[in-house]
């Protein structure tokens, strides 16, 4: 008979038995060391199976995590991880309950962007653009302020202000040439070029997608499928006869100079970009309360009584 806290719940995936807890980062296994040892594993089985799953199969993930949230509801980390793995698998709701609690654990800014983005995909725009200006005015730094922008944009598309996202994001580009990672500029590069395209403005989309792709050296995006779309291409790759294959130097020294001179030649130069003021939206209703939007409300308490 498992001890009370440890046993699941009937619609919890079971606790995986071969995983070492060493996987995980310092910080999660640093507040998992609040807990008895007998709980500290299952917990921290269930975090490190969400982490692994949430690329490849985020409702199975989101699974995992809110079976560690169940037993452990007052750490960050099983927030954080339940909130990450919800979003991930469509549960706004959940993702924006969970964030929401993070902030009043942290008191941090780092989830605004996905907390707007929770909103405008719960149809609340006006509430998303509440939390944008309130992140944006936190000076974050270049990775979050891209996030922002690009929730952004997505809130004036919906509230049909094309014209406003698009010239949110162009200055956006202007303002930060050269600055941040190379992930968040490709990031921000995709994102114009992706709302060029809606727009009809193929031409300028495949500029825009191909610098993103110059920057893209993760794969993080697909910026070199859509430009290649954009040109009629269809390419057909055997991968199984790459395998192992290196690629000959010329090729590749060729290939970086034509990054180089496509992003070039599709990103305007830096400028200052003048304050200009940002359309007020509606101010937003109330904030919804802060209800567990779960049919289940399990008691922060479960689990930890058990320590």
């Amino acid at each position: 008979m498992p001890r009370p806290g440890l046993a699941p719940k009937e619609d919890e995936p079971e606790t995986p038995t071969d995983l070492d807890l060493r996987d995980l980062p310092r910080a999660v296994r640093a507040e998992l060391r609040g807990l008895t040892p007998e709980l500290a594993q299952v917990v921290g089985s269930h975090l490190l199976m969400a982490g692994q799953l949430i690329e490849t199969d985020p409702k199975l993930a989101y699974a995992h995590a809110e079976a560690a949230r169940r037993r452990a509801a007052r750490l960050s980390i099983t927030r954080e991880a339940t909130g990450e793995a919800a979003y991930a698998a469509g549960e706004y709701q959940v993702a924006l309950h969970e964030f929401r609690a993070l902030r009043r654990m942290n008191g941090g800014t780092e989830f605004l962007a996905a907390m707007a983005d929770c909103e405008r995909a719960l149809g609340r725009p006006d509430k998303a653009l509440k939390l944008i200006r309130e992140g944006i005015d936190a000076q974050p730094d270049f990775n979050q302020r891209v996030e922002l922008r690009l929730v952004e944009a997505g809130c004036r598309v919906d509230l049909r202000q094309t014209p406003e996202a698009l010239r949110l994001l162009k200055n956006e580009i202007e303002a930060s040439a050269g600055r941040g990672s190379r992930g968040a500029r490709a990031r921000l590069r995709y994102g114009y070029a992706d709302l060029l395209e809606r727009t009809g403005d193929a031409e300028s989309a495949e500029k825009w997608f191909a610098a993103a792709a110059a920057l893209d050296t993760d794969g993080e995006t697909d910026a070199d499928d859509r430009v290649a779309a954009l040109q009629g291409l269809v390419l057909e790759v055997d991968e199984d006869a790459l395998v192992g294959e290196p690629e000959p130097v010329e090729e590749a020294e060729e290939a970086e100079e034509a990054e180089e001179a496509v992003q070039a030649d599709a990103e305007p130069a830096a400028a200052e970009v003048d304050g200009a003021a940002q359309p007020d939206a509606e101010e937003a209703d109330a904030d919804e309360p802060e209800e567990d939007p779960r049919d289940e409300q399990p008691s922060e308490k479960d689990g930890e009584d058990a320590r």
